[in-house]
């Protein structure tokens, strides 16, 4: 059997990077820091509209920039409430029905993300996925850097990291699935044999209708979702 790598934002959840940092920076220790540090993102909102469009990566990395000063532990802490309060609200109603019939048909899960791995780790565990594949912060002094440790996991670097993580699980790639959201995630779906659109947006979907590509709506649970062992 294969892996199903699972985009997590916009596919399994109907959030996006903005929203947990948001919940961090108006979460400061004092209101005077969550006031300051909320306005410098707003300040840097053309920069990231930019930058999402043109380069995923730079994208990630001016994001969590802003997370340069926060405490590890204010973070994990925040991370708890944050899937409580802003994810699992969000979670599309056929999300886990899928993850579990992956499972159920002897699928390795893996999340793949440009999500922390402080706030995956919820997400993970709630759905018994066998592993996260996330950006993860640098930390001196028990605070981060705002810098992103190397790989960034973002746009095409996702399929490179899909393809070492198949590798090290002994799967072939022809029999893996992959789960997206987005266009910005084809070099991911076309590596392996069985991508699956989920709510795609309208370059995505215009692709998975040129490609006969499986579009998948998880808006509610068990309506008829393409079966993972169908396609293997």
């Amino acid at each position: 059997m294969g892996t199903a790598y699972f985009d997590v934002d916009g596919t399994l959840v109907a959030t996006n990077l903005l929203h947990p940092t948001w919940h961090y920076l108006s979460n400061q220790p004092t209101p005077a820091r969550s006031a300051l540090r909320l306005g410098r993102a707003l300040l840097d909102a053309p920069r990231l509209a930019w930058a999402e469009v043109r380069d995923r990566r730079r994208f990630n990395e001016l994001l969590f920039a802003h997370y340069r000063g926060m405490s590890e532990d204010r973070l994990v802490v925040l991370a708890e409430e944050i899937f409580e309060e802003v994810a699992l609200p969000r979670m599309r109603p056929g999300s886990l029905d899928l993850v579990r019939r992956c499972q159920d048909s002897g699928f390795r899960v893996v999340l793949i993300t440009g999500a922390l791995d402080l706030n995956t780790a919820p997400l993970t565990r709630y759905l018994q996925a066998d592993a996260a594949i996330c950006n993860r912060l640098e930390f001196k002094d028990g605070h981060a850097t705002g810098k992103l440790l190397r790989p960034v996991v973002a746009g095409p670097g996702k399929a490179r990291l899909i393809a070492d993580d198949a590798r090290q699980a002994g799967h072939d790639l022809a029999e893996c699935h992959a789960y997206s959201d987005s266009f910005s995630d084809v070099p991911m779906l076309s590596l392996v044999g069985h991508p699956f659109c989920v709510h795609p947006d309208g370059k995505l979907l215009r692709l998975a209708q040129a490609y006969d590509w499986p579009v998948l709506d998880l808006a509610h649970r068990s309506r008829g979702e393409v079966a993972p062992e169908a396609r293997a």
